[in-house]
């Protein structure tokens, strides 16, 4: 993984990015709406307008642009450390010797933070070419995820029809119960999570049941309509 330091998550007390060099006021007015986006993108989504963010912030659009000119730009700031967090999720469930637990802590954690914040899962689903490297990230996961389900099967506990298309299905139903109700999210999601990963087991498959067709499913199939999603991948 690049070493480019707006990868790396900054430690307490850093200045955040671009801050350097910025007016008391200027930087309080960018760290308003850096904290009005968190929230409206976690609730809403990434397409919330940039006029939405602005009066969260109580700043007016103008200034916004003059910090962050482009969606792009703000949505790269807000979630720079969750990015390396999730991809050091696949990572570190590919470094489990335990190929089954590795599988399932997985798709915990992955659901989970998608339980959490709406507005992160479509981020990192995003193809931002003047951004952070979100595609080459994807494209990293879904071979870490294609690795993790030969290995689950390969140890016998995963059952043998099961396709790394099958982590999207299970993501797109999750992404539901986000839209649904983000109060009651969370726990939905666990619920769901604990149903799905008991049906994946190699003895809960049935030989003489055959499941229909794999789906032809990638990460960027998750895209919410007009979210700016990768979806033709």
């Amino acid at each position: 993984m690049s070493t480019d330091s707006s990868r790396i998550p900054r430690s307490p007390g850093t200045a955040p990015t671009g801050t350097a060099g910025l007016r008391v006021d200027a930087r309080h007015n960018r760290d308003r709406i850096v904290e009005a986006a968190r929230e409206a993108f976690s609730e809403l989504g990434i397409d919330v307008p940039m006029a939405a963010i602005a009066r969260r912030a109580r700043v007016g659009v103008a200034t916004l642009y003059r910090r962050f000119p482009t969606r792009e730009s703000l949505v790269t700031e807000v979630f720079a450390e969750q990015l390396t967090e999730c991809a050091s999720v696949v990572d570190d469930a590919l470094a489990e010797p335990d190929a089954w637990h590795g599988f399932r802590t997985l798709i915990e954690k992955v659901c989970a933070m998608q339980a959490l914040d709406r507005g992160f899962t479509e981020a990192f689903l995003s193809a931002f070419p003047d951004a952070l490297d979100y595609e080459r990230t994807r494209v990293r996961a879904e071979q870490g995820l294609a690795e993790l389900v030969r290995r689950a099967q390969a140890s016998g506990r995963l059952r043998a029809d099961f396709a790394p298309e099958d982590v999207v299905l299970v993501l797109m139903a999750n992404s539901g119960l986000v839209a649904g109700s983000a109060r009651s999210a969370p726990a939905a999601s666990r619920r769901l999570v604990a149903y799905l990963i008991e049906s994946f087991r190699a003895d809960r498959a049935a030989p003489d049941e055959p499941l229909p067709p794999t789906a032809p499913l990638s990460l960027g199939h998750l895209g919410l309509p007009g979210s700016g999603t990768g979806r033709s991948g």
